[in-house]
């Protein structure tokens, strides 16, 4: 990970850097000086012939990938069960119940109480740098990502990272491509909003408000959303039954349908 150094701290969060609305960012504390931006620290890095990367991270050896193809028996089991575990808490799966285990515990926190977690980190304030997208009210050593709580300590927010990291892929591409792969299976070739060559869109989408006179109550909403879900559900199910090719048996058409999730 190239980001720009982060091993020796340059403000004591005490004195940290505050946020100058004349200058448009944050200057230090006593020569007033604008702080380099995010984009600026990372020219620095990419001019630097002797730059080292701050984080690398490699493959063990012991690592037994395999792949998963979409649309096979084993596709639906296996990201129910990935789902599952990660989903659980993780603070669950070591207990501190020793002085050791809590001074170490006590050390790591603070550790990665001022280390940077993410290009938007407050805690770029502490190097003479400012964090991507920096706005006022950055308070380091306050960071209030998920990776500096000593319940989830470093561990990151999402425990599934989304991967446009290595594909470009942003959610709302992601989003698209579930979208195209439902309408697939459906058979379905056009949008529901789509309008006709030449004709009118079939709905009109505005923000609802809750005091507008056509807006039911929430439990109404609620109950609605549950029945939509209900019925889309039932109709992917039975479309991945009339895809299932007629010389699978039957056992594994269940074990599809009904991967754990």
């Amino acid at each position: 990970m190239w980001w720009p150094p982060a091993d020796q701290l340059v403000y004591e969060p005490g004195r940290a850097p505050q946020w100058n609305p004349t200058a448009g960012g944050y200057t230090d504390p006593e020569t007033g000086r604008l702080l380099p931006s995010w984009d600026d620290a990372l020219d620095l890095v990419d001019a630097d012939p002797d730059a080292q990367p701050v984080h690398v991270v490699r493959f063990g050896t012991q690592v037994d990938a395999k792949g998963i193809l979409a649309g096979t028996k084993d596709a639906d089991r296996c990201v129910g069960y990935i789902t599952k575990y990660l989903t659980k808490q993780a603070a669950d799966c070591h207990d501190v119940t020793t002085g050791r285990q809590r001074a170490h515990l006590e050390r790591l926190w603070q550790e990665l109480r001022h280390t940077p977690c993410s290009e938007r980190c407050a805690n770029w304030l502490l190097y003479g740098i400012q964090p991507k997208k920096a706005r006022p009210g950055l308070k380091p050593g306050n960071c209030k990502n998920k990776v500096h709580k000593r319940e989830t300590l470093g561990i990151g927010g999402r425990r599934v990272l989304i991967s446009r990291q290595w594909s470009g892929k942003t959610l709302a591409d992601h989003r698209a491509d579930r979208r195209e792969w439902v309408k697939a299976l459906l058979g379905v070739t056009t949008d529901a909003d789509t309008a006709p060559a030449g004709g009118e869109h079939r709905h009109a989408w505005e923000l609802a408000k809750p005091t507008d006179p056509d807006v039911p109550p929430l439990g109404h909403r609620v109950l609605r959303a549950i029945s939509e879900r209900i019925q889309w559900r039932a109709q992917l199910d039975a479309a991945r039954r009339a895809a299932v090719p007629p010389d699978v048996p039957a056992t594994d058409c269940m074990t599809i349908e009904s991967g754990e999730a």
